[in-house]
């Protein structure tokens, strides 16, 4: 697939944060986001809690919020009127949801790659809960 730069890229250009799955890092994107990138726009590819180059244990991360704390660090971060485009792929679904939850001013939209994708009346672990009790 070949992906051209569109004409007056900067006027569209996007920031787009691609969120891994569970077992992953951020290096997962690297062929999309290199893509994005080709074609003008700002590509983030955060490593969640003990995944990716982080180097701590995951029984270090006791929490679902402690695991997605680099990407919700990252939303923090924008400036003010900065939105994002979160994708998410796998347990990455969970992970965008809550960060849409906590930033909604911060998401432009978010995308859910066959990923993990929560209701609005639950809590973020409802799908895992379900996923694990079966």
């Amino acid at each position: 697939m070949h992906m051209k730069a569109p004409a007056g890229k900067a006027a569209c250009s996007k920031h787009i944060v691609l969120v891994h799955g569970a077992c992953q890092g951020g290096w997962s994107w690297y062929k999309v986001a290199t893509r994005l990138r080709s074609a003008g726009h700002r590509v983030s590819t955060p490593d969640l809690a003990a995944s990716g180059v982080d180097p701590r244990p995951l029984h270090e991360v006791p929490t679902f919020r402690d695991y997605t704390k680099p990407l919700l660090d990252l939303l923090e971060s924008l400036p003010a009127g900065e939105k994002v485009v979160l994708v998410g792929h796998s347990l990455g679904g969970v992970n965008i949801a809550l960060a849409s939850e906590l930033f909604p001013e911060k998401v432009a939209a978010a995308v859910f790659v066959t990923a993990f994708m929560p209701d609005h009346s639950s809590p973020p672990s409802y799908v895992l809960e379900k996923v694990y009790s079966a």
